[in-house]
């Protein structure tokens, strides 16, 4: 009877130890997951929206942390006919090398100038990132290729504009925006929107 109970013991020990095993390999598999989904940045150009992967390097996490405080909004122009380009208004860190860039490649150039491939060169860049999932043909077309004064929204949200305020049934967002789209913190001055009215505060 004993000798029984102790190895009724004996397994139950076994299977605790195991089961625990277990769960930590499952955390171990998640945390090296997580480390590996990709970091995403939202590019906006009158209106619309599309996604970009980011590179792993210290000019993206600078980025990042820029764009966690505020988007950014610049103006860029058409160049060479293969990208449009233009000053972001601050510094990042920079890694270049040798690129051949193309179609979709978002890049530094002289650490503080941001070029958006339609087209192919070869210079040395540091690489931020790839737009994700368009042609050459559309991206020609949403960078607005050859034009001039191209207001280009850069954020961590996909949520760039405020739209399909009700205004007939007073439904409006529940919650405080930035003229940009963007969630306001609560400490943010200048003007915001509230019940679909513009608020200086």
């Amino acid at each position: 009877m004993k000798k029984t109970v102790f190895i009724h013991r004996l397994l139950v020990i076994f299977l605790t130890l195991f089961a625990i095993s277990c769960s930590s390999d499952d955390t171990h598999v998640q945390a090296q997951n997580n480390e590996n989904m990709a970091q995403k940045m939202y590019i906006t150009i009158d209106g619309r929206t599309e996604s970009i992967t980011l590179a792993d390097n210290n000019a993206t996490k600078a980025l990042v942390a820029r764009l966690q405080e505020a988007p950014v909004t610049i103006t860029l122009n058409s160049s060479g006919g293969f990208e449009i380009w233009g000053a972001l208004g601050f510094s990042l860190p920079t890694s270049n090398e040798q690129i051949n860039a193309q179609p979709g490649d978002v890049i530094l150039y002289n650490g503080s100038n941001i070029c958006i491939f339609y087209g192919t060169n070869s210079w040395s860049y540091t690489r931020l990132g790839k737009v994700d999932n368009l042609s050459a043909s559309e991206l020609a077309s949403f960078l607005k290729a050859g034009d001039s004064n191209i207001k280009v929204t850069l954020s961590l949200d996909n949520t760039t504009s405020i739209s399909n305020i009700n205004i007939s049934t007073g439904k409006y967002p529940s919650k405080v925006y930035t003229l940009q789209g963007t969630l306001a913190q609560t400490n943010q001055r200048g003007i915001i929107i509230q019940n679909g009215k513009k608020i200086l505060r």
